[in-house]
């Protein structure tokens, strides 16, 4: 921005001295020039860097120290550092927040860890339905899948449906098409297989809570970006669909506001458009980021019998990470150089 400003200036001098014959007039400009580019470097030194950063989640629910055993408490950690350390280095250099996003929830996605690409739960019926969305704060386009089988990186067929298609959310069959269309890459449905996610099939664990994973940012050039992705419920029937892939549920970015990502029973985010409340809260409250999840997340949901959390950055670089369950994956790392991982509530 301030490369293009000095640009424009030293254009309008220039073609004002060459207009000119007058000599005093062509000093008076010289000098004029010097003046404001000393004056410019002063005050561009002194502006503070814009800034930026993410927070990611890998889903919310019954996650507690007692069940994790202290292997795969450290397989979380590792894996949540290694996706924020992805996103943030795109960002750090200059990179789009859209980019960093993506990037970073497939890191997510092929992980079998988290309930999303690899690590996708089951339906009743012993498949793998995937769902995913990612919104543009900037422009307010978006795209969200729903329902695949067979696309190894939802986030990314999510970002073609915004990029390339007049649509915003495309599912099953089209959305595979689509997919194939688009060059992105198409699996056999066992890649998807996991031992522990067909365990819990067979279980059909009526109160499992299960998990999503999401990544929100802002780059340094302010804007916002969210995405969200989700292999679903376990045991699922009827084509069951969740707040993932529903803009304004469980995902929605606007720059005016924040960027939002949610995890947890998406029945009640979807009842309660909770990520689009906490921008609506922001913009005509004037509430902050973490006041409006909070009470989102502990008051409103809490009280309508819903569970799980938020993250969220804020158009000045200001994170949430609010939950009402006894856990949530998560992490973030911001521009102030603050940045961690964390399980349980504590």
């Amino acid at each position: 921005m301030m490369e293009k400003i000095i640009k424009f200036v030293l254009s309008y001098f220039a073609n004002y001295f060459s207009a000119t014959k007058n000599s005093k007039t062509q000093t008076m400009v010289k000098n004029s020039i010097l003046i404001f580019i000393f004056l410019f470097t002063i005050t561009a030194c002194n502006e503070p860097n814009q800034k930026f950063g993410l927070v990611i989640h890998g889903g919310a629910g019954v996650i507690k120290k007692e069940n994790m055993t202290p292997e795969i408490e450290k397989q979380y950690e590792e894996k949540l550092t290694e996706a924020l350390a992805i996103g943030y280095s795109i960002l750090e250099t200059g990179g789009s927040s859209r980019d960093a996003v993506e990037q970073t929830i497939k890191i997510m996605e092929n992980s079998p860890l988290f309930n999303a690409g690899k690590g996708a739960v089951f339906t009743h019926d012993g498949y793998n339905e995937l769902d995913a969305a990612m919104m543009d704060g900037k422009t307010l386009k978006a795209g969200t899948v729903a329902g695949v089988r067979n696309v190894k990186n939802p986030i990314s067929l999510a970002r073609k449906i915004m990029e390339n298609s007049v649509h915003v959310m495309l599912s099953g069959k089209g959305a595979l098409e689509f997919a194939r269309e688009q060059g992105l890459e198409i699996v056999d449905s066992s890649y998807f297989f996991t031992e522990r996610r067909w365990k819990s099939l067979q279980k059909a664990l009526k109160n499992e809570k299960i998990g999503t994973v999401g990544c929100v940012a802002l780059d340094k050039e302010g804007n916002l970006f969210a995405g969200t992705s989700t292999g679903g419920m376990t045991n699922k029937q009827y084509g069951r669909i969740g707040d993932s892939p529903i803009i304004g549920a469980g995902t929605y970015a606007n720059n005016n506001t924040c960027a939002i990502s949610a995890t947890g029973h998406g029945e009640f985010f979807i009842r309660f458009t909770v990520a689009h409340q906490i921008s609506v809260l922001m913009e005509l409250k004037s509430y902050t980021l973490d006041d409006a999840a909070n009470m989102v997340i502990h008051e409103t949901l809490k009280k309508a019998g819903g569970d799980g959390g938020v993250i969220g950055i804020d158009r000045n670089g200001k994170i949430t990470m609010s939950f009402n369950t006894p856990g949530m994956f998560r992490g973030f790392a911001t521009s102030d150089g603050k940045r961690a991982v964390y399980i349980y509530k504590e």
